[in-house]
């Protein structure tokens, strides 16, 4: 409840713009992550080459927008559903590859979704870019964005946490930590894997649109590749098989070298080191010192539910079962023994 005031009431209280627009790149970028976490972090998912969705899912905005001016909120539901059949139709073939490969053929869409913005200037604007209009009031000023963004945020991770709180959630943590296992026990393995990277894409192309918007200007330099590594560090750091961790990771990584102007030029480096040390010290990611900590200093009080057993009802169920197994004499239940006995009389 704390964090929610405090996300809620945050254009209030921070005096600097640049912070607040800050804010409001984490909020987009966690909406695309948050749907990757479920991808990469829960099913196993190896995808390296999501900014090819993210930027598939602005330049749907802004050309609807620009092009044929289209209801900003229309052009919006446009983006995450075609984010959604990208997805769809990237996993078709490729998810039945091995992670590695697949890994590769993430990389490999990615660069053909870069090679296609830079070919088609009519539509694209090739090298030169577009310009992405707004949205309507109220959210065409910097408060406003972020409102808007915090409430896709909220919405994606509510989806989320639903789906992995749940029969889905520990289906994909069987269908990551082991294939065979889960189609033992009858997880439908390709089915949920395509299910929750198709959702990725669809959460990937909104954020496009909200990441369009706050940028307001694109061009294929804006989706560089280093964009996506982004996204996939961010899980690795966070931990994976979690919400919070993930969320964490986006934070650290993305407000650290902005907020601090000496480390923004050295971005690449940071990430690595700080990957490294994660990796090496702290493998389950920064999402299982923070659920330590919580458990050391705010303990959950979970109630001891004694169970008393109905002595009388299993008696009775002891009992019945004894007569059923109890052997049938000669001469007792049907008639097929009495026959026989009366025939070896004659």
């Amino acid at each position: 409840m704390v964090m929610a005031a405090v996300l809620l009431t945050l254009p209030f209280w921070v005096a600097n713009p640049y912070h607040l627009h800050i804010a409001t790149l984490i909020g987009t970028y966690w909406v695309l992550i948050c749907g990757l976490n479920l991808a990469v972090g829960y099913a196993g998912i190896l995808s390296i080459g999501h900014v090819a969705l993210l930027s598939i899912g602005a330049y749907c905005y802004a050309i609807l927008t620009g092009h044929y001016d289209v209801d900003p909120w229309l052009a919006t539901a446009c983006s995450a559903l075609l984010g959604g059949v990208c997805g769809f139709f990237l996993g078709l073939p490729s998810l039945r590859l091995p992670g590695f490969y697949f890994a590769m053929a993430t990389i490999a869409f990615a660069m053909m979704a870069m090679e296609f913005s830079l070919a088609q200037d009519g539509l694209t604007g090739g090298g030169a870019g577009l310009p992405v209009p707004s949205f309507p009031a109220p959210f065409d000023t910097p408060s406003g964005l972020y409102w808007l963004v915090l409430g896709f945020a909220a919405l994606i991770s509510w989806l989320s946490w639903n789906l992995v709180r749940f029969m889905w959630g520990r289906a994909l943590i069987s269908v990551r930590d082991s294939n065979v296992a889960a189609a033992a026990v009858g997880v439908p393995i390709f089915t949920i894997k395509l299910s929750i990277f198709t959702f990725s894409g669809v959460a990937a192309g909104l954020a496009g649109a909200l990441f369009a918007t706050l940028q307001s200007y694109i061009t294929p330099e804006t989706f560089v590749f280093e964009l996506s590594l982004f996204f996939f560090v961010c899980i690795v750091i966070g931990g994976r098989g979690s919400m919070w961790g993930p969320f964490i990771g986006t934070i650290i990584l993305a407000a650290l070298p902005e907020l601090v102007g000496a480390l923004a030029q050295w971005g690449q480096f940071f990430y690595g080191t700080l990957l490294l040390i994660v990796v090496l010290l702290i493998p389950e990611g920064v999402g299982s010192v923070v659920s330590m900590l919580r458990e050391k200093f705010w303990p959950e009080h979970r109630e001891k539910q004694v169970v008393s057993p109905d002595l009388p009802r299993l008696i009775a169920a002891i009992k019945k079962d004894k007569q059923a197994q109890k052997p049938v004499t000669p001469g007792e239940g049907s008639g097929m023994p009495s026959l026989v006995r009366a025939r070896g009389g004659d």
